[in-house]
């Protein structure tokens, strides 16, 4: 005889919920690709700072605000390198780049840089790195389903639903004192989440935009610190 919890009984189909929900979370939860590519040689010194952007787009459609703070605070910390906050630096910098104004190429920021105005600016600001990200967090795909229900016994869910989400950015390098792209990162973190209903829900969450965040912040900072390159590379984690 099954034993009962609540309004819902431990039944052969909530075991094979549970069990469908743990070998898809055993299978592999994120799996995360980095690539690089540089063009020019990149040595930040103590005195000099960079800038993260958000790419501008016609459409409006930039990398999130929340993004770009994880990303620059991780620089910070984990490398010694000083971040000119973005606000402060298009307010300085008002109205070159402006998201409406801002140059779309390296050799925009170039034809800037004749201007003695906007070079002295940029000289006071200690900027030496602009970053210019692009990319966004979405959901991909979904699926299954949960139910939840109250009753004079108490209540519960059951029932198994799952997400899946991709983090796809890619950062720009420009150095402001060559007037050049010194070259690329790209990072892609897809991740699996799910719920599982097992009389209390259980939710099994793929940190993908945090991941994507980690990797983007290590990989630029030993990029601006002349890091040697390292090769593209895929890596799962679990």
């Amino acid at each position: 005889m099954a034993r009962t919890s609540g309004l819902f009984a431990i039944s052969p189909r909530m075991r094979a919920v549970t069990a469908v929900g743990t070998a898809l979370l055993a299978a592999g939860c994120m799996t995360a690709q980095l690539e690089e590519s540089r063009s020019l040689a990149t040595s930040i010194a103590d005195d000099e700072a960079v800038v993260l952007l958000a790419k501008p787009h016609v459409e409006g459609v930039t990398a999130e605000d929340d993004f770009m703070d994880c990303v620059g605070k991780k620089i910070a910390r984990r490398n010694g390198i000083r971040v000119h906050g973005n606000n402060e630096f298009q307010d300085a910098m008002f109205p070159w780049f402006e998201p409406s104004t801002a140059p779309q190429r390296a050799e925009g920021v170039a034809r800037l840089l004749t201007r003695p105005a906007v070079r002295q600016r940029i000289e006071e600001s200690g900027v030496r790195y602009i970053v210019w990200v692009d990319g966004l967090t979405r959901q991909t795909d979904s699926g299954g389903s949960i139910s939840c229900a109250i009753g004079p016994g108490g209540g519960g869910c059951i029932g198994f639903g799952w997400w899946e989400k991709e983090s796809d950015y890619d950062a720009i390098v420009w150095d402001l004192q060559n007037a050049k792209s010194a070259g690329s990162i790209s990072t892609n973190v897809t991740g699996t989440s799910a719920l599982v209903g097992v009389i209390v829900p259980l939710p099994f969450i793929a940190r993908v935009q945090g991941t994507a965040c980690d990797r983007l912040a290590e990989q630029l900072g030993g990029f601006l610190r002349g890091v040697d390159p390292t090769m593209a590379a895929t890596a799962g984690t679990h």
